[in-house]
């Protein structure tokens, strides 16, 4: 195995046994479950009340000009697309030859199904691409984007933004289940 194949199988052992097994069964009603009064979302366009909204097409995604000093909790669909856009997709087009992805003007999903299409695809390119990367690609900076540190770094924090993330995820589906308390509703 590579040193970059063994970078990729930290996160893709992640994604296969907890990350992407987790995600089954997501439905829409809880893809947009604000679980307190002002949560960040996915929302229909010209619906949101956050200072900010980006997004082309029907559905925006809540945002600021800069982060709030008390971070607003944010739904699943916020936390997907931030994976699919800022974790994923950015370093994809930059260091991979991926399309060009930019948060202001990105198609976010209106449905679970269409988020998670999205995530698959954007994690393949991902993954694939770090596989491909030499020793040296590895231990040098990235010729094209703005990031300046050793590629090897970069992947290792993108291992740890989807674990993260993930995890948040994961937190909010059994905070979903467990609702008030009562039996867990099977999703």
């Amino acid at each position: 195995m590579t040193r970059s194949e063994r970078i990729a199988d930290q996160l893709d052992r992640h994604w296969h046994r907890n990350l992407r097994p987790r995600l089954q069964g997501l439905a829409d009603e809880e893809y947009f479950w604000e679980p307190v009064r002002g949560c960040w979302s996915i929302r229909p366009y010209g619906t949101s009340a956050a200072p900010m909204s980006a997004g082309s097409g029907e559905w925006t995604m809540d945002c600021a000009s800069t982060d709030p000093v008390l971070a607003p909790v944010t739904t699943i669909a916020w936390r997907l697309a931030h994976i699919i856009v800022s974790c994923l997709g950015y370093r994809v087009g930059w260091h991979f030859a991926g399309p060009d992805i930019d948060f202001q003007t990105f198609a976010y999903a209106g449905t679970a199904d269409e988020a998670l299409k999205q995530l698959d695809e954007v994690y393949g390119r991902w993954d694939a691409g770090v596989r491909e990367l030499s020793d040296v690609d590895l231990a040098n900076p990235p010729t094209a984007g703005p990031e300046r540190f050793p590629m090897e770094g970069i992947v290792l924090h993108v291992n740890r933004e989807l674990i993260h993330h993930g995890a948040e995820i994961s937190l909010l589906r059994d905070l979903y289940r467990w609702q008030d308390g009562t039996v867990p509703r099977r999703v």
